[in-house]
């Protein structure tokens, strides 16, 4: 499979992000991408206090999730993007949509980690995803699972799609940048790859907001590719072969004792 991920600097206006990831998407089909990769946010992105999501947050027929469809259909290139999508029955959704190569939506996911930390309170304006039966793409033997941004901070996070199936971890976000914040990106993708000897796939936003470096890793920690600071698109080749190979020599996997439980289940 190759994948693509993406990333740009999204802002206030949601026609220009359009505009912006209609130029990733071109770029990636001409690269012959199996699946494109886009930020967390890609809809609206400020530093104002998440409050003000809920007049900019659309459905999931909206105008932008509409658009990228479109989009996808007419280039016959699937992609996941990051979105705020409007709740009738209260804060919005920070929220993840895989769309087909015809366009239709093939799975979502809310996230469940909400950003109150390092003085940011995403919670004041956001709803918070319940844990659901992760919705994992599909392409041969690769099995893809999705998570968001602050998500990465909790290993039973990624764990819990691994144990549904996933092998590729997914992970739109926008970093928000800061002191060591970069630093902590890569360490925690790396490690979500090492300990769960699975691909990872993150597609950050830019700055001034975000850190940038987007960052494919490898089942043994290897990132193979990255974006640097600049926008643009990386490419890279994942291999269930690769896969097979990591788990055969570190078969941590099969050799642990304890399992996720959603809280609720405690």
């Amino acid at each position: 499979m190759r994948i693509a991920s993406g990333q740009f600097s999204a802002g206030k206006v949601p026609r220009n992000n359009l505009q912006q990831i209609a130029r990733l998407m071109e770029a990636a089909a001409l690269g012959n991408a199996d699946l494109l990769v886009l930020p967390e946010s890609s809809l609206y992105a400020s530093a104002e206090p998440a409050t003000v999501l809920a007049v900019v947050a659309e459905p999931l027929d909206g105008p932008f999730i509409s658009g990228i469809a479109t989009l996808a259909k007419n280039l016959r290139l699937p992609v996941v993007v990051g979105t705020t999508e409007a709740n009738p029955g209260g804060l919005p959704f920070n929220t993840l949509v895989a769309l087909d190569a015809a366009g239709a939506i093939q799975g979502t996911y809310r996230k469940v980690h909400l950003y109150d930390a390092f003085g940011y309170r995403e919670s004041d304006g956001t709803s918070q995803g319940s844990i659901e039966v992760p919705s994992l793409l599909s392409y041969g033997q690769l099995r893809l699972g999705m998570l968001t941004c602050y998500d990465l901070r909790f290993p039973e996070s990624a764990r819990y799609l691994v144990d549904a199936g996933a092998n590729v971890l997914l992970l739109p976000a926008m970093w928000i940048a800061g002191p060591g914040k970069e630093d902590h990106f890569y360490t925690l993708l790396r490690a979500r790859a090492i300990e769960n000897t699975s691909y990872v796939v993150a597609a950050n936003q830019c700055g001034p907001l975000a850190t940038a470096y987007s960052l494919v890793v490898d089942p043994f920690g290897v990132v193979i590719a990255n974006a640097g600071e600049a926008p643009g698109l990386i490419f890279a080749e994942l291999e269930p072969e690769r896969i097979a190979a990591v788990r055969t020599r570190v078969p941590s996997l099969r050799n642990r004792r304890f399992r996720v439980v959603p809280a609720e289940e405690e």
